[in-house]
């Protein structure tokens, strides 16, 4: 068999008495390869083989599975359902034909037959089957290029926040693994709630992702703060309060500040200015920036409040130890209905396993402490 042979397209004919199957291939011998098959079954056995036929002309009466069997299910299986259908059968009424048709057939020739018809019909077929499978794997290609361009996009997007996050947490007495541990308590905290009534139509799986995709820049404000300020190891003046508290503002307005060079709003974007202007609101209206009290706080920006108040809790700073979980948990659980949204302190009382996993998970090791002693104590030495 020689090259030009194996480059022809391949019929497959489907006919239960051999004279049929004779005189079609005599027709299409010499511009096609063939395949024959006298019985319905069959037919369907090689054209679900490594091999398929390009194009099928296809009996219908015919012992066993009929053609028009034969048609249903190759059409109905995703595997063969691309390959172009043609009947070529006595069965010559109108409503034959739209029966064939109707089942998915590309067309329909009656015997007995027409060579050149015959020839028209396949050549018509194969070219409009060409056309349909470069379409296709053109369509192909391209959802190909627009997923690996989403994964780019999402990856960007993700080394963009962890970025501005570590470089606000280079000047904070608190180690990269404090915005790990809350961005998953945050996103355990978003599971827990997804089906309850107050929060069903907010927590689906897009924004669970970008919640947690966000959490990292609650505090990207404190690169705003002064050092002696920020560093300060003891309680804060009354002053240097207030000055603590635009870490909300500032954090809020870098994320806006960039969304307009942009020119602009970005998705993922949304829930971080959210979280960072908000996260220190309390439900009984005594937090900052602005007062706000229950529902007015974004969702965003409470879910984040419980996980950083707990992780800020058990955690050790250079300048302290952390509490114990059973101290960190007494003391959520009395802010309830106060600091916090009632129903996300009863979530987080019902996972208390999973917060205690992802604090081990991420804990901070003693290596890990001395890099944060050796960066802090760079900014606190005088000039």
């Amino acid at each position: 068999m020689n090259m030009n042979t194996l480059a022809k397209p391949t019929i497959l004919v489907v006919d239960d008495t051999p004279d049929n199957i004779d005189l079609l291939c005599a027709v299409l011998e010499q511009d096609y390869r063939t395949k024959i098959a006298v019985s319905g079954e069959r037919a369907l056995k090689i054209a679900n083989g490594e091999h398929k036929p390009d194009l099928i002309l296809l009996d219908v009466m015919m012992p066993g599975m009929s053609g028009y069997d034969v048609c249903k299910e190759l059409k109905a299986n995703p595997a063969t359902r691309d390959i172009p259908v043609i009947f070529v059968t006595a069965m010559s009424e109108v409503t034959d034909e739209q029966m064939g048709l109707g089942l998915g057939a590309a067309d329909y020739i009656t015997k007995p037959i027409s060579a050149p018809i015959v020839l028209a019909r396949v050549k018509t077929q194969l070219s409009m089957k060409r056309v349909h499978d470069f379409l296709r794997d053109q369509n192909h290609f391209l959802e190909t290029e627009v997923e690996q361009r989403t994964r780019e996009v999402a990856a960007l997007q993700d080394v963009t926040i962890h970025t501005m996050a570590s470089l606000a947490e280079t000047r904070d007495s608190e180690t990269g693994n404090h915005i790990r541990r809350t961005s998953w308590y945050v996103k355990a905290l978003a599971e827990k709630l997804r089906d309850h009534p107050r929060f069903s139509h907010f927590l689906d799986d897009k924004n669970i992702e970008l919640l947690f995709k966000s959490a990292p820049l609650h505090d990207i404000g404190k690169v705003g703060i002064p050092d002696r300020i920020l560093l300060k190891p003891g309680r804060f003046e009354p002053h240097e309060m207030e000055i603590m508290k635009t870490h909300t503002t500032l954090g809020r307005d870098a994320i806006i500040a960039a969304e307009k060079e942009l020119g602009v709003e970005v998705d993922f974007l949304k829930f971080a200015k959210e979280i960072a202007y908000g996260h220190q609101e309390k439900w009984d209206g005594s937090g900052y920036p602005e007062g706000l009290a229950g529902d007015a706080i974004p969702i965003s920006a409470r879910l984040m409040a419980v996980a950083d108040v707990y992780d800020a809790l058990i955690s050790r700073r250079v300048y302290k130890e952390g509490m114990s979980h059973e101290a960190a948990v007494a003391i959520i659980a009395e802010g309830r209905g106060k600091h916090f949204d009632p129903d996300m302190v009863d979530a987080f009382l019902a996972i208390l396993d999973q917060f205690v996993d992802i604090a081990k998970r991420y804990a901070d090791t003693d290596h890990d402490m001395d890099k944060k002693r050796e960066r802090l104590e760079l900014f606190t030495q005088a000039p």
